[in-house]
């Protein structure tokens, strides 16, 4: 899914990322307001995450929905 469609829905897309990143608080997600290099930040931090795997992850997360 092209980023710019899940940024735009991120008010619908917050329980999913919640869901996959449970380490995440519903502050953190609602402050990312759909930014993926925020994500992509806030993965590394809370799960000692490689930037290349946080990356990763994001991309195997977002192929999962069709909008």
């Amino acid at each position: 899914m092209n980023w710019d469609r899940i940024e735009g829905n991120w008010k619908q897309m917050k329980g999913q990322v919640r869901q996959q990143w449970g380490k995440l608080t519903d502050d953190d997600v609602d402050r990312l307001h759909g930014k993926r290099e925020e994500l992509e930040g806030l993965l590394q931090e809370r799960y000692g995450l490689a930037k290349d795997e946080a990356n990763r992850q994001i991309d195997d997360w977002s192929r999962r929905f069709k909008m």
